[in-house]
């Protein structure tokens, strides 16, 4: 048992309000809370690991999606789990509601999940392959609308471009950000220099912008965030996927090349192409995507990372430093995929 001293005094270290976490407990039924672990590695929202008499759970505070959406995509988990699919489904609570609101604060909570989140660049080939087989299987899944409780997609997503000219101008309005600084640090000047740099690629590559308009290729609901942090591993299979913020209508295409860059090498500034290409051929032999298809999605995603400064954007406009570690390595990714397009795009024609 945990006396009510040492669970205010573990609780408030973790940055945990105490008093939330009582309601927490008892809203959910989880028993009396024996130890808070914060859980460091959630780029966007909080997540503590909650040991506690009835079990071990992962309760999560909502910073960067609407009470309103957690609330579906907790639906959308219960209807994934009965269907056999790796997810959590979320505990409910006492009134049988997915999420507890207490004051401007939206907490979550859901079994805790066994298992290690393991970079895609350390997966045997098999792994890969069987991977990107489940990427294409929770595809179907959720768009089974007589099981999921998501509407059938009515119209084809529209593809956004960012121009080369209002591209460069983001960059022009972060280097004056970073300008204006009083006392500009070591990070500031590093994120000078790449915006420099940026601004060069873009120039010597604007020929390359894709065109606006309908996006190719089939479409449905996606998980939107698959990346190694949101995946669980346990004896060489998947036994979580985790993090179902950014469900949405998108090309099937994007999330594949996408999946494929954030787990086979996006963080090490280059890709590993033979893990990309097993994933690929992975997915395909669940659901067939054309080789143009996907050609059309991987230069889309490698022109929106030419024209894109999210992290950059979240330093400065947002104050949230939760993504700077990823700025120098993002821009090396950059670097090396547009030195070598005609490779990554053979990659991903794996299967076809």
């Amino acid at each position: 048992m945990t006396d009510g001293v040492s669970l205010a005094h573990s609780a408030s270290h973790t940055g945990l309000d105490e008093d939330d976490l009582k309601l927490v407990e008892g809203q959910f039924g989880l028993g009396e809370t024996r130890k808070v672990t914060f859980l460091p590695e959630g780029l966007m929202n909080r997540n503590w690991r909650i040991d506690a008499a009835n079990g071990a759970y992962a309760l999560k505070l909502l910073r960067d999606v609407s009470a309103e959406t957690a609330c579906r995509n907790g639906l959308v988990l219960t209807a994934l789990a009965s269907a056999g699919l790796p997810v959590c489904a979320p505990v409910a609570t006492r009134d049988g509601d997915v999420l507890l609101t207490i004051g401007p604060r939206s907490y979550l909570v859901s079994p805790w999940a066994e298992g290690a989140h393991v970079e895609g660049t350390d997966l045997p080939l098999h792994e890969a392959t069987d991977l990107g087989a489940l990427v294409a299987t929770i595809h179907r899944a959720l768009g089974d609308a007589a099981r999921v409780p998501l509407p059938l997609p009515d119209a084809r997503p529209r593809a956004k471009v960012t121009g080369p000219d209002e591209a460069i101008g983001k960059a022009d309005r972060l280097l004056a950000v970073i300008d204006e600084l009083a006392e500009p640090g070591e990070y500031d000047e590093c994120a000078r220099e790449l915006l420099w740099e940026r601004k060069v690629l873009i120039d010597k590559h604007r020929s390359s912008a894709p065109a606006a308009g309908e996006a190719a290729g089939p479409f449905g609901w996606t998980h939107g965030d698959l990346q190694h942090r949101n995946v669980l591993r346990c004896d060489g299979r998947v036994t979580a996927v985790l993090d179902w913020d950014r469900i949405g209508v998108r090309p099937l295409g994007e999330e594949v090349a996408r999946t494929a860059q954030v787990q086979f090498g996006g963080e090490h500034g280059r890709l590993d192409l033979e893990r990309v290409a097993a994933f690929v051929a992975g997915y395909r032999s669940v659901t067939p995507l054309s080789r143009a298809d996907l050609a059309d999605a991987v230069e889309r995603l490698w022109w929106k990372r030419m024209s894109d400064y999210w992290i950059f954007e979240f330093h400065y406009d947002r104050g949230d430093h939760g993504p700077d570690s990823l700025m120098a390595v993002s821009e090396e990714l950059l670097a090396w995929w547009t030195d070598r397009r005609d490779d990554v795009e053979e990659a991903f024609s794996a299967g076809a």
